[in-house]
């Protein structure tokens, strides 16, 4: 399998007659023009490859900032439908993303679309989890600096009388390393998030895997994903309650069931690979 990065290495590799028919091509964000020329390549050079395109959202979500800054201008519509088209396999990790996808794109019947967890096995084992009675009083946002992450409402969570005792950490505007994030999430207490966009939701995961509380809200994917007890963040107040509770317990047990579930059904590309897999026994 190639992991499409840059398309101009890819050009050189069917050039070179290393890329043969049959092998398989893998952009891990199937928005990418560069399937265009791989199919390009593909067809002028008699080398059928199977393209797989792993979809993180698109224009069709109103609150990603293709959807926010570009939204239904014909030229991205006509882009976004014809990589669908370009693909072998389109791969989303939610139900949710299924729903918001299929309200653009007659994609219901379609079957080149399929779900799968991201390739992300590594991660679980790549974050140590810190006890519970070792964390310290740190609440973080773990997102992107965007207004669809709601940074406003965090913001107005720390202010929030009730936890004072709590340093609030913005992690993109602390200028931290990967390694230095993930020991930041280590000795958290809590992460946040308000977000209005998520389709997946990389950071949270991370936070739990660091034993980090997650507290999110009851929509997108994190509906499909978080057991109800998480889901405390609808409103600033009603995060800041689940916060206070759930601060006099210990929440480890909890939070590595979870981590084992997303694991599980989430972050781990079971069902990309054994497509793979069948490709190979054929």
């Amino acid at each position: 399998m190639y992991k499409a990065t840059q398309t101009h290495r890819l050009a050189e590799l069917f050039t070179r007659g290393e890329i043969k028919a049959g092998d398989h091509i893998l952009f891990t964000d199937a928005w990418h023009p560069g399937i265009i020329n791989v199919k390009y390549m593909s067809e002028l050079l008699n080398i059928p490859v199977v393209t797989h395109g792993l979809w993180h959202a698109g224009s069709y979500d109103p609150n990603d900032f293709l959807g926010r800054l570009v939204g239904d201008k014909p030229w991205i519509r006509h882009a976004e439908q014809a990589f669908i088209g370009a693909f072998d396999h389109n791969w989303l990790a939610t139900a949710a993303h299924f729903d918001l996808m299929r309200k653009t794109y007659d994609i219901m019947h379609n079957p080149t679309f399929d779900r799968t967890g991201w390739p992300m096995e590594y991660t679980k084992s790549l974050i140590a989890s810190r006890p519970w009675a070792e964390k310290e009083n740190i609440i973080v946002f773990p997102h992107r600096i965007a207004p669809e992450k709601r940074l406003d409402l965090f913001q107005r969570l720390a202010k929030h009388p009730d936890l004072q005792h709590y340093q609030f950490c913005v992690a993109m505007e602390m200028n931290l390393s990967k390694k230095e994030y993930h020991e930041l999430l280590q000795r958290a207490r809590f992460a946040v998030s308000f977000a209005d966009q998520e389709t997946l939701g990389i950071s949270m995961y991370e936070s739990a895997c660091a034993g980090a509380c997650p507290i999110v809200p009851n929509r997108l994917s994190y509906t499909e994903m978080y057991h109800p007890m998480f889901k405390r963040a609808d409103s600033v107040n009603e995060a800041a309650q689940a916060i206070l509770q759930y601060e006099q317990q210990d929440m480890s047990l909890d939070i590595d069931q979870l981590v084992a579930k997303l694991h599980e059904n989430f972050f781990s590309a079971k069902q990309l690979i054994n497509t793979i897999k069948g490709y190979e026994t054929k």
